[in-house]
């Protein structure tokens, strides 16, 4: 991935410490969950060294609810590393055509709605993923940097058919507008843990994130 560490969105020093302490114990392994607990955010434990930091609860159910309702009836949603959004949404509704774009394998549990994505290689993506077929796409970079940033659009544009929610650090705002024209968003998440890095939403529609 990056090989920057001032990159990687940072965490407190008492919640890294209480981290580094629990993968020591786990492995970073996906827990054993039952079909009830499969979309449940945390079903898969996050691992910050893949630079993974699951939203609240709160923060989710929110932005799920708004890829929803952006996508429309039956409206297609790509996930773009943001595999706690998706779970939220599957909760939500079920049958929801939604697709998780992930570097982490973990998550191939979702099947057919799991698709490898590497941003190093943002066109790098299967067949059965055509252009411009995703309604609404959020997409969280791994990375706060504009090399990451650059190359998530590169895949953002070729999967959107217009509407974009992207999440990422408050001191990215110049780089979206830049690179995918988005503005900020008064709603502002949150994560499980707590995050040095002030993190903030942008869209390119009107969105109920500023309601």
């Amino acid at each position: 991935m990056s090989d920057s560490d001032d990159d990687v969105p940072q965490l407190s020093a008492s919640t890294l410490a209480a981290l580094q302490e629990f993968y020591a114990e786990t492995n970073g392994l996906a827990k054993h969950v039952t079909p009830e607990e499969k979309f449940s955010v945390g079903a898969v434990e996050e691992d910050w060294r893949m630079s993974q930091f699951w939203y609240s609860d709160e923060t989710a159910s929110r932005l799920a609810e708004e890829v929803l309702q952006a996508a429309g009836e039956g409206g297609r949603i790509a996930c773009l590393s943001a595999p706690s959004v998706y779970q939220k949404l599957k909760q939500l509704d079920a049958n929801a055509p939604a697709t998780l774009l992930e570097f982490d394998r973990r998550f191939s549990i979702y099947g057919d709605e799991f698709v490898f994505y590497d941003y190093s290689n943002p066109l790098c993506l299967p067949e059965n993923v055509a252009p411009q077929s995703f309604d609404i796409v959020i997409a969280d970079p791994p990375y706060l940097s504009q090399e990451c940033l650059s190359k998530v659009a590169l895949t953002v544009k070729f999967l959107t058919k217009g509407k974009v929610l992207l999440c990422t650090g408050a001191i990215m705002q110049e780089d979206t507008e830049k690179l995918l024209g988005l503005k900020m968003c008064t709603f502002l998440p949150k994560h499980t843990h707590n995050l040095a890095n002030e993190f903030r939403c942008y869209v390119n529609y009107q969105s109920g994130l500023d309601s």
